[in-house]
Order: structure tokens, then C-alpha cells, then sequence
């Protein structure tokens, strides 16, 4: 997919192979992704190994599309030549470049002439840090808490004092677009680690923050009534709807957050900002197409949505349940056992649930991605049916391309479903 965004990057979660590939059918500008466990969702996300970082790269090479590597845990000594290997093996691959925020891996990437990116956990909030940083790294993700106008104010700063990276080009800003926000100053959070014994800033995090909580007066013994709120659990950031505005500042480069999340969410999410920064390039960013995005995004998961603080809003807006409040929600109905390229038609076995014509399929694979599919025939022994039995093999025709062993789902209305 080809953009007019020349100067933007929107920049994709990759957790699988099945999200890169969804990210590349979102039309993302650039991938980042964890290998092993030095990086901040090590626990959360299936991560890459070392051996897979040449065949990411070459994957993302032949889509024009850059790749970066997320190192971006606090480093202990005894992980030094753990790091080492991984910039090292970062280099051999050809990744574009490696997310950090501990200086032991920035200063060992620059010394490799390794592309450095400065994580939003070295909590970048003034012209000074970025002036200091630049002497290693090309693009910074300032701390989530700046507003618009101290963004726009950095970004003016770079070009007056024409700040440049080691490439010799100006600094570029990256900032968080949308995806999940964390209660702590810019994920700097020890709750996991006193809880559970798992450090967030290890990329261990175990989202104690997400529970439900009593709040007790401890000197007066009562409980205190908080409306039934998930006390330290923010809403999802979304900026969809002012995103003319962050794109006045002077933003780069738009993160998407969600390695641990879905492949249709990196595709739906990916394509949805990737449309409004066509939009706003064409003069054509308005309420309407807004409202479509919005739709759209609300269909796969999320916590419900707030601003950030962009627009100077208070860390405000808390949860009132718990998990995803989706509009769709995906039902697994089993896996593709065949794919006959010549008739265009996948043998599907429907071992989990049963679907119709009529319904809508989403289909996931490391090769596939994501693909959509309105069910128009269903076959069962050369049968024509309505709807399939579960365990009994069937075949649909399907112009896209499936493989052996992706998965099958049906989309229905969350109001269908119980929350899961």
C-alpha cells in the first residue's frame, strides 16, 4: 500500500508474523518488535528470537518498510554480553535501527554505527535532553505527559537550532498515537514488582493496575465508595480525532502500542491512522471520515478511549470494567486444512464452532496476515449448505490466498457474546 505521507512514519506493534504481515496490509511505514527478554513486553508478547531477525528484515526490505528492534529495559551487568549479541546479530540482519533508553545500549549501538531510537522511558520532556541525546540517536519518543504545545515548542527548537542526530539530519519526534497507556510516569511503574515480583521495567509487567480495587480508610475503618472504578487503570489512547493538530506540531513518526494485541488490531489500527495522515496531506481530514475511523477502531480491543495528555487533560479517565469494550468480538471456529490455489477454494474444519452464510470470516496466519471473508457459499461432500456442523469438514470459496493451519473466526456484535 502506497502513501503521500512521505514525511510521516506510522510505525506498527509486531508481536507474531501474523501481525508483521498485518502490519504490512495496514500499510505501516515501520515495524518494532522484542527478541529474547530485554525489551519492555518480554512477557506479554510472543517474541522473536535471535534467529528471526534476518528473515523480519528481509520480509520488511522487500515491502519498503523499516524495522526496529526494541531494547529498551533497564540493562543489569550481567547482561551486557546478552546485549551485545542482540546489537550485534541487529546489525548483521540489516535492522534499521534499535529502541533504547538504558545508555550502556545506546552508547554500544552508536559505537557499532547501529541507528539508535531514544525510548519514551528515558522521559524526554525539554529541548536540553534532546540537544544531549542527539549525540547518539536520530528520532526520541518524548515522555507521554507533554501537551500539543510543549511538543510543537521541541520541534521548533530542533529546527532553530538545527539539532541534528548522528546522520546528520534534523532530530525527528515520535510520540504514542494510540494503544494502551500506563498509570506511571512514562511506564516507570514498581506496583508488578512489589505485587508479583516481576518488574514492569523489565518487560515483566503482570498489569496488577488492571484489577479491581477497595479503597479503606484505614484510621476510620471505612471503606471508600470510588463509583466502582479500576483505580489505576487508564483507558486507551486515541488521537484519531486531533491528529491535524499533533501533525502541526511537528511529529514524525505516530506509535501504534500493542505488540500483545491481535493481528486485526494492527491491521484496523494501522490502516485507520495511516488513512487520516493521507487525509490531513489532502485537506481532506474532516468530521465525517473522523467518525468512520472512530467506528472502526472502537470494533477491536480496547479499554474504552481518552485523549492523553495532549490536549492537558489530568490522568482522569478511568476504567469502569474490566478487559476489552470491542463492538466486534471474534469467535474461533477452527483451522484451514487445505487451500486449492487453482479453484480458489479453502477446506475448512470447523472443530470450535459452527458458522453460516452470511457471516463474516476472519482469518490469521504467519503468512497470511489478516484477511476478511463474507461467507456467500459453504460446501459440505460436494453439498451445497446453509450452515456447517461442527467437526465436519467444509470448503468456501475465497479469492485470497490461505494456508494450512491458519485460524478461522467468526465476527459477531459483542452484545452476542459474553465478555471474554
Amino acid at each position: 500500500m502506497t502513501h503521500q505521507h512521505k514525511n510521516i512514519e506510522i510505525m506498527a506493534p509486531v508481536g507474531s508474523y501474523d501481525a508483521l504481515m498485518a502490519a504490512l496490509q495496514g500499510g505501516a511505514d515501520s515495524v518494532y518488535f522484542g527478541v529474547e527478554n530485554l525489551n519492555m513486553r518480554s512477557r506479554s508478547s510472543n517474541n522473536f528470537t535471535l534467529d528471526d531477525l534476518k528473515n523480519i528484515a528481509s520480509i520488511a526490505q522487500k515491502n519498503q518498510v523499516k524495522t526496529y528492534l526494541t531494547l529498551n529495559t533497564i540493562i543489569y551487568d550481567h547482561e551486557i554480553e546478552l546485549m551485545k549479541r542482540i546489537v550485534d546479530t541487529a546489525k548483521e540482519a540489516e535492522i534499521t535501527a534499535v529502541i533504547a533508553s538504558d545508555i550502556s545500549v545506546i552508547q554500544y549501538a552508536h559505537s557499532k554505527m547501529v541507528e539508535v531510537h531514544i525510548s519514551t522511558q528515558a522521559n524526554v520532556t525539554n529541548i536540553e535532553a534532546v540537544k544531549f541525546y542527539a549525540q547518539f540517536a536520530d528520532v526520541m519518543v518524548t515522555a507521554r505527559e507533554l501537551t500539543i504545545d510543549q511538543l510543537a515548542e521541541i520541534t521548533r527548537q530542533i529546527r532553530l537550532q538545527n539539532i541534528t542526530g548522528p546522520k546528520g539530519e534534523l532530530i525527528r519526534i515520535e510520540i504514542f498515537a494510540h494503544g494502551a497507556l500506563c498509570m506511571a510516569v512514562s511506564g516507570k511503574c514498581y506496583l508488578s514488582l512489589h505485587a508479583m515480583n516481576q518488574s514492569a521495567n523489565r518487560g515483566a509487567c503482570l498489569q496488577v493496575c488492571r484489577r479491581s480495587y477497595r479503597l479503606v480508610d484505614i484510621e476510620m475503618d471505612n471503606q471508600i465508595e470510588v463509583d466502582n472504578e479500576y483505580l489505576m487503570s487508564p483507558k486507551d489512547l486515541w488521537t484519531i480525532h486531533f491528529l491535524n493538530k499533533i501533525l502541526d506540531a511537528g511529529v514524525s513518526v505516530l506509535k501504534i502500542e500493542g505488540r500483545a494485541r491481535s493481528p486485526e488490531y494492527v491491521r484496523t489500527v494501522v490502516e485507520c491512522y495511516s488513512e487520516a495522515v493521507d487525509a490531513w496531506y489532502n485537506d481532506d481530514y474532516t468530521d465525517d471520515r473522523i467518525d468512520v475511523w472512530k467506528s472502526r477502531l472502537e470494533s477491536v480491543f480496547n479499554r474504552g478511549f481518552w485523549n492523553g495528555y495532549y490536549l492537558g487533560q489530568r490522568l482522569g479517565e478511568w476504567n469502569h470494567r474490566y478487559g476489552s469494550r470491542a463492538t466486534q468480538r471474534k469467535v474461533f471456529i477452527g483451522r484451514v486444512t487445505n487451500y486449492y490455489t487453482n479453484l480458489q477454494v479453502a477446506e475448512i474444519s470447523p472443530d470450535a464452532n459452527q458458522f453460516s452464510i452470511g457471516d463474516r470470516l476472519l482469518i490469521t496466519g504467519p503468512t497470511t496476515g489478516v484477511k476478511y471473508h463474507d461467507v456467500q457459499e459453504i460446501r459440505e461432500n460436494d453439498q451445497s449448505v446453509t450452515t456447517t456442523k461442527q467437526g465436519v469438514p467444509c470448503s468456501i470459496k475465497i479469492e485470497a490466498k490461505l494456508r494450512r493451519s491458519d485460524k478461522v473466526f467468526k465476527i459477531v456484535d459483542a452484545d452476542q457474546v459474553k465478555q471474554q
